[in-house]
């Protein structure tokens, strides 16, 4: 890996901590960032390619809200076997979507893709099998977060798919600090320093809202998923997967 697409962005001392936002300069690093800092993604990736095999039927959409690079795009795009299937990308970063877009014409494939840059709050979801939340729900104002799960479960096909992975945060106080320690345990060991550490934490502090995995499941059941299970947990990152 090249010096320039190592995550360096919080090595030095800032002034000022700014607000986390996914702009051009962490476009740069995302791969290394997000390998380096959420345990198990490339698992969580690949699986949601095995999910869109297994659970995307013909001539329906999948959506990946807030596709970033498009990485569960692409894990998706190789797995469906599937016929008259499109998938949608949408991010509302306009760096993250000029890169996704180089990433999916590098790697060619049968499933027609389109990425968009929107809001995902603003995308109408229709005729879905499967749809995608992969660590986004948690950037999303709290009080909005409802309207969005209500919005895929509505326009999922009947036995069609949410994956949602996100950091959470237990509701006890003791174990919330465990979990903290062990992931920046985590990240110590990827290399990343103290200051480095506290900094990113400070970024992220007024922009990722984490809620508790009860909340996320009361949530998806109040919107009508019936069958909602966790099938990845690694610290405080899950990833659960809900049918309609």
């Amino acid at each position: 890996m090249k010096q320039s697409d190592t995550d360096l962005i919080y090595s030095n001392p800032h002034n000022l901590v700014k607000d986390f936002s996914f702009d051009a300069q962490v476009v740069e690093v995302f791969p290394d960032m997000i390998s380096r800092s959420v345990p198990g993604y490339n698992t969580i990736i690949d699986t949601i390619g095995k999910l869109s095999q297994k659970y995307v039927h013909p001539n329906s959409n999948v959506y990946d809200l807030g596709c970033s690079l498009g990485a569960a795009t692409l894990a998706m795009r190789r797995a469906i076997s599937a016929d008259d299937v499109k998938i949608f990308g949408i991010d509302n970063s306009a760096a993250m979507v000029e890169r996704c877009k180089m990433h999916l014409a590098a790697f060619k494939g049968n499933t027609p893709v389109e990425i968009i840059q929107d809001n995902i709050e603003s995308i109408d979801i229709q005729n879905a099998s499967m749809v995608v939340l992969n660590f986004t729900l948690q950037f999303i104002e709290k009080e909005k977060r409802q309207v969005l799960i209500k919005k895929i479960y509505q326009g999922l096909l009947p036995g069609g798919i949410l994956v949602l992975s996100e950091k959470i945060a237990h509701k006890s106080e003791f174990c919330n600090e465990l979990l903290i320690d062990l992931h920046h345990d985590f990240k110590r060991a990827n290399g990343y320093s103290e200051l480095e550490i506290a900094q990113k934490r400070t970024a992220l502090e007024n922009v990722m809202k984490p809620d508790s995995f009860e909340c996320h499941k009361l949530r998806l059941r109040d919107t009508g998923f019936v069958n909602v299970t966790p099938w990845f947990q690694c610290f405080n990152f899950t990833s659960l997967v809900a049918f309609k």
